[in-house]
């Protein structure tokens, strides 16, 4: 692809960093990532039964695509996937400078009676998804919620863009687990009107030729392609867009899992409810053990 150029000269990206590229003659933009380490150190946490952990795996996958599109390394973007009766009672994860954190809290009985495979409807019921972007400084915060429909999370998300944003976007990903391995990967590609970012939104047609062709190429790419750790993210980009004139790629932010818990954080949050409240909360020793979800660590703290 003689038009294709990296805009920091790097090594070719594999895994735990995300890739953007924009495709200007188009009016596109993308986002490629595939979780390898990060996913390992985040799944190893909890002893979550494998439909879990292939959904906690897609979302992270997500919420990487979805941070990727962040301009401010002190703005963060939540996913929140909820119900009130489904097995699947609530799943969380988010986004901030690389920093990639998730859960989920669920049935394990009902979850057994569901056998191996359930669909993403058998977790959640009718439930909701919610993205919620926090921005830095005076950008402040965005939520959009929509109905959790469709066959995978990706479905759901692209609902949210077109709903909530107006914005034309294809979702793909791919996760599978190898025994204790987990591997997932994901593509986000979008429509921006006028070949520029922030502009009016409102009349973004979806069946805009150019976003057409787009989406027809993205949706070539194959699950084995995804999730090849041997096939880097240029090359997947060079495979789908190679006829394009010009294909503009970067590298975005190493991601790591980033709970961010310790006991001075606690103390901080604590500190901030009336006495008599933390007087309930203390045991006999006067401490205070608060269970990180993110994390499935226990902080004594001393407050």
């Amino acid at each position: 692809m003689d038009g294709m150029t990296n805009d920091v000269d790097a090594a070719e990206t594999f895994s735990d960093k995300p890739l953007a590229f924009t495709i200007p003659s188009r009016d596109a933009r993308g986002r490629l990532v595939r979780l390898d380490s990060v996913l390992q150190e985040i799944l190893s946490a909890h002893d979550y039964p494998a439909p879990i952990a292939l959904l906690l795996a897609e979302a992270l996958v997500i919420a990487s695509l979805l941070g990727s599109l962040l301009k401010d390394d002190d703005a963060q973007v939540t996913m929140q996937a909820q119900t009130e009766a489904g097995t699947v009672r609530l799943l969380v994860c988010d986004y901030r400078a690389g920093e990639l954190r998730g859960y989920v809290d669920f049935d394990r009985e009902r979850l057994a009676e569901l056998g191996a495979n359930p669909s993403l409807f058998a977790l959640f019921g009718k439930g909701f998804l919610a993205i919620t972007f926090d921005g830095a400084g005076k950008q402040g915060r965005y939520q959009g919620i929509v109905p959790l429909e469709g066959e995978t999370l990706g479905e759901a998300c692209e609902t949210y863009f077109v709903q909530s944003e107006q914005v034309p976007s294809l979702i793909k990903t791919a996760v599978r687990l190898d025994g204790d391995t987990c591997s997932a990967a994901g593509l986000l590609v979008q429509h921006l009107p006028e070949g520029e970012e922030g502009r009016e939104r409102l009349h973004t047609r979806l069946d805009h030729p150019e976003w057409e062709h787009v989406m027809a190429l993205a949706t070539t790419l194959r699950h084995e392609e995804l999730l090849d750790p041997e096939l880097s993210l240029e090359a997947i980009v060079w495979r789908l867009f190679h006829e394009e004139t010009e294909v503009r790629t970067i590298a975005g932010h190493s991601l790591v899992r980033g709970c961010r818990c310790s006991p001075e954080h606690y103390r901080d949050v604590l500190m901030k409810f009336p006495e008599e409240e933390r007087a309930e909360m203390r045991d006999d020793e006067g401490i205070i053990t608060v269970d990180c979800a993110f994390c499935s660590r226990k902080f004594p703290v001393a407050a």
